[in-house]
């Protein structure tokens, strides 16, 4: 068993430049990866997709995600599911925004397997 400090995590976390989300992979795990995201007001994460499963789990803070062709707002506590190659990004308007992403399976060769046993495209755009 392992605990992990997501809050904390996400507040050390280091962008690779002043205009984009800080963000830190937190567990990086056989099955599943876990990703914090530091969204500061006005930032945003593009939409993109992956061939994984995407939840997010807002832990601090507003802002609005994206999936498809809508939006909403979400708030600490809640948690978003995108399907397999769903169009997903999200985005902090007047607060920080933090967010835990699950991505399973792990980004990699077991999602291109399990991609190609389901007979979907395994392409993966941008950050989870």
């Amino acid at each position: 068993m392992r605990t992990i400090g997501a809050r904390r995590l996400a507040a050390e976390a280091v962008a690779a430049n002043a205009t984009r989300p800080a963000t830190s992979v937190i567990a990086d795990l056989p099955d599943a990866r876990l990703v914090v995201f530091r969204i500061a007001p006005g930032q945003a994460v593009a939409p993109h997709h992956n061939a994984s499963t995407v939840i997010l789990t807002v832990l601090a803070g507003r802002g609005i995600v994206s999936g498809g062709d809508s939006e909403s707002a979400v708030g600490e506590g809640d948690v978003v599911v995108y399907e397999p190659n769903e169009t997903h990004g999200m985005r902090a308007v007047d607060e920080e925004l933090v967010l835990l992403a699950t991505i399973a399976p792990r980004p990699g060769a077991r999602a291109a397997a399990v991609a190609i046993e389901h007979g979907v495209e395994a392409r993966a755009r941008g950050p989870a």
